[in-house]
């Protein structure tokens, strides 16, 4: 299990090392294949730039703890508090490889649970709190407390791969955003691999 002294970080390194560990959650678990960072301070895409409650949150929870919300109105999103480090902040999890409870997630999904059917399963910040069955009421659930919610360090060397955030109008140069290098479970390729593709 991770220790807290991981999210004592900056969050842009944090979102790159979560790559290929493993986010467990209540039964369920998958590889974790994209995140993207968010910084408190001088990031006008994260929420502590518009959200005095984002700016609380920090101020008031540990690093470890889980930062939930609505989004659009529409799906919970799940990131983890960084904070202790040089710079304080959120990563945001995009997309994960199942590999527990892939049953229950599908259900949830409202998928028939297949290979193909795997790949999207959680390719995306909505899809995978749906398939993890999370919602307002994990908002500062801690993930350094116990192994029912937790991560696992990686098991294995893995390739990573930095790309411009998504689905966002402001900083939208940074490359904050990681992703396993050739995964087929993220919710978009990265600009690069999408380029290779098109290459004769």
């Amino acid at each position: 299990m991770l220790p807290r002294t991981f999210f004592q970080r900056d969050p842009v390194t944090c979102a790159r090392e979560l790559i290929g560990c493993d986010l467990v959650w209540k039964g369920c678990a998958g590889r974790i294949v994209e995140t993207e960072a968010y910084a408190a301070l001088n990031d006008e895409a994260c929420h502590t730039f518009s959200r005095p409650s984002a700016r609380e949150f920090i101020a008031s929870h540990e690093p470890g703890q889980a930062y939930v919300y609505l989004n659009y109105g529409m799906y919970w999103l799940l990131n983890v508090l960084v904070k202790g480090g040089s710079e304080e902040g959120f990563v945001l999890f995009r997309a994960l490889q199942p590999t527990e409870g892939v049953e229950v997630m599908s259900l949830r999904r409202h998928k028939v649970s297949s290979s193909r059917v795997a790949t999207s399963l959680c390719s995306g910040p909505g899809k995978l709190t749906i398939a993890l069955g999370i919602n307002a009421a994990d908002h500062g659930a801690d993930f350094c407390a116990g192994e029912m919610i937790s991560f696992r360090e990686r098991r294995e060397a893995v390739a990573i791969e930095a790309d411009a955030r998504i689905g966002i109008s402001r900083a939208a140069d940074l490359q904050w955003r990681f992703l396993e290098k050739g995964s087929a479970f993220v919710s978009v390729r990265s600009a690069a691999a999408k380029r290779a593709s098109r290459s004769p």
